[in-house]
């Protein structure tokens, strides 16, 4: 496991449960199905291209990206399980129907790390 990366990403899934507490109403609302197609189709490759450049930062091997994207996903997969069970008290101002799109939703950008990491990209010199 890669600790700098794992950091990052509680770092990141901190700041991200404040936001979503603080204006997640906006972000997921039960009757914006576009707004939430939206949100699902520019995730995943915001996230691949998160991983791929902490990946790149970290000076990682290629062969270590999987690995240092575990470690960056790690936090979100473990504490947004308590998230996604807890969802009326940890999120108060979202509608609780939207829990399964929120899990959903963290699954989505978890695949989007790991493809970030699998996909080979463009290689510059």
């Amino acid at each position: 496991m890669n600790i700098r990366l794992f950091l990052t990403g509680l770092a990141i899934w901190a700041a991200a449960t404040c936001v979503l507490r603080a204006v997640g109403q906006w972000l997921l609302h039960p009757h914006n199905v576009a707004g939430t197609i939206l949100l699902f189709l520019t995730s995943l490759p915001l996230m691949a291209w998160v991983v791929r450049r902490l990946c790149k930062g970290a000076h990682l091997p290629h062969d270590q990206w999987l690995s240092g994207a575990v470690s960056f996903a790690l936090p979100t997969l473990l504490l947004d399980t308590f998230s996604s069970a807890l969802f009326p008290f940890v999120f108060p101002n979202i509608a609780p129907e939207m829990a399964g799109v929120f899990g959903g939703w963290i699954l989505w950008c978890c695949a989007g790390a790991f493809l970030g990491a699998l996909v080979p990209g463009s290689r510059r010199a």
